[in-house]
């Protein structure tokens, strides 16, 4: 099967190990992770028998995902990295995992020396995919540029294949400041008010956590962004892109007194919409 996956077999049963990134309104929600999951011969047919959703967010196990498809939760505070935890409990309870799903048939067929053999694999596998396989996207700083204490607006007027439109970079200095050899500067959120396909990122250099904007909802992005920034939405977005300290510094009264030249400038680069 080519859907990106890692296929290791252990005797009558498959593990498969895959990286995916999940974006809100076209998927459940934004998120993104690693899946493991196991599959076997049910009726002549390949059926996935459990499955581990080790994401940022969705932190779940699912018994049966192609028939009753029973979902449990992780917890995120006791049981840390949903990785180790999910190959844990394959390790310790798989054949019983495999009755509960109603599997018998496979869960008494197994050879548990090869699935431990095996199961070393997966756990490598799904640790480098999950740090090597992360989807993060690098987007230029924007043609024109607003500094805000200690962060900065970029815009631009971005193309991407048939679609593109204005998008409005907000990054800070990691390391370092601008005038130093060992400066750092990463985006940590970025708009992109496409015609198409409009949608943000939070934390785009590493989490990128992606948003689609609804366009019934949502018919004017640009206008949706400039009100988040006026209703100083950008504090708390900054922290749910993984970055409390640089919120915690934000000049509030600095970015307000900009928000009317960047709205100018933002309105004076996007194309404006015929008829």
């Amino acid at each position: 099967m080519h859907d990106g996956s890692t296929r290791i077999d252990a005797g009558n049963v498959t593990f498969a190990v895959r990286q995916e990134q999940w974006d809100a309104n076209i998927h459940s929600h934004a998120d993104q992770g690693v899946v493991i999951w196991l599959e076997g011969d049910v009726g002549g047919k390949m059926t996935q028998l459990l499955r581990f959703n080790c994401f940022d967010v969705e932190r779940s196990y699912v018994y049966a995902p192609e028939g009753k498809s029973k979902l449990c939760r992780m917890d995120p505070i006791i049981d840390g990295n949903p990785v180790a935890w999910s190959v844990r409990q394959m390790r310790a309870k798989l054949p019983d995992m495999l009755r509960a799903a109603k599997f018998d048939d496979i869960a008494a067929k197994l050879d548990a020396k090869l699935v431990a053999e095996k199961l070393d694999e997966v756990e490598k596998v799904a640790r480098e995919k999950a740090i090597n396989d992360r989807q993060t996207v690098k987007h230029n700083r924007g043609t024109d540029i607003f500094e805000a204490g200690n962060i900065r607006f970029g815009l631009e007027m971005r193309s991407l294949g048939n679609d593109g439109g204005l998008a409005i970079h907000v990054m800070t200095d990691l390391a370092g400041t601008p005038t130093d050899a060992y400066a750092a500067e990463a985006e940590i959120l970025a708009f992109d008010c496409f015609r198409m396909a409009p949608h943000y990122h939070y934390g785009p250099r590493y989490k990128n956590h992606r948003v689609y904007w609804d366009k019934t909802l949502i018919p004017d992005p640009l206008e949706w962004t400039l009100g988040v920034f006026k209703a100083r939405k950008l504090k708390p977005m900054i922290e749910a892109a993984g970055y409390p300290d640089v919120a915690a510094g934000l000049d509030e009264e600095l970015i307000a007194e900009l928000i009317p030249a960047i709205e100018a400038k933002a309105r004076e680069m996007q194309p404006k919409k015929s008829g």
